[in-house]
């Protein structure tokens, strides 16, 4: 039995005192207004200050959330990469609309995401494989993402199998790995402030693409 009791989980609070964030220190596009909050993680020097939570929902109706990494950012949307035959491949392949989450907790910031998930071209998925760490471009291949196997051993086995085949040369792009990019609906940036009064911003896409930027209450 855990020794955290229900009684020390609602005790626990801390009082966000760190920053405000008002309406005129926003930029008026999104991607920018990211970039300068992602900035300053990287300067703070978080852990992993592109990590991001993806939650995706299939046909099923069930949610399910991950962690997964931010590796390309631009007008356009929110990259990552992943194996294409992966649970949460198939969620999008059955349902596109996904949502982000970077949790900055240090930084009393999260940043949420909706939007939706479409595959990249091959040409781009390749040119950051290319770019990957030789033993990275191994990984993929070894694994078969959120299929069962039957012990760690079928992994290790395998990764050996793969590291003495590609011993030499370049690894090839495997054709069920593959990137998607994640195009904004809203981004809502979130300042902790104190006595749970907290500061939200939310930027909604119109349908000629400009943003509108609205306060949420805590």
């Amino acid at each position: 039995m855990s020794d955290v009791t229900d009684a020390a989980l609602a005790a626990m609070r801390s009082d966000y005192s760190r920053e405000r964030l008002r309406r005129e220190d926003l930029r008026a596009e999104p991607i920018a207004q990211f970039e300068a909050w992602l900035d300053d993680a990287v300067r703070t020097q978080l852990t992993e200050p592109n990590a991001m939570s993806l939650a995706t929902v299939g046909t099923d109706g069930q949610p399910l959330l991950r962690t997964v990494l931010l590796k390309g950012l631009d007008a356009r949307g929110f990259v990552f990469f992943t194996n294409l035959e992966s649970r949460k491949a198939r969620h999008i392949a059955e349902n596109s609309h996904v949502s982000l989450l970077f949790p900055w907790l240090p930084l009393e910031r999260q940043v949420v995401v909706t939007g939706t998930a479409e595959k990249l071209p091959v040409t781009e998925s390749l040119k950051y494989f290319l770019a990957r760490p030789h033993d990275s471009q191994l990984a993929a291949w070894a694994s078969r993402q959120s299929s069962v196997i039957s012990s760690r051993k079928v992994l290790e086995m395998e990764w050996a199998h793969l590291k003495a085949k590609f011993a030499e040369g370049k690894v090839p792009l495997p054709s069920f790995w593959g990137g998607f990019r994640v195009k904004p609906a809203t981004i809502e940036f979130w300042q902790g402030g104190p006595n749970r009064l907290h500061d939200r911003f939310q930027y909604v896409r119109q349908v000629d693409d400009s943003w509108v930027i609205e306060r949420l209450a805590p």
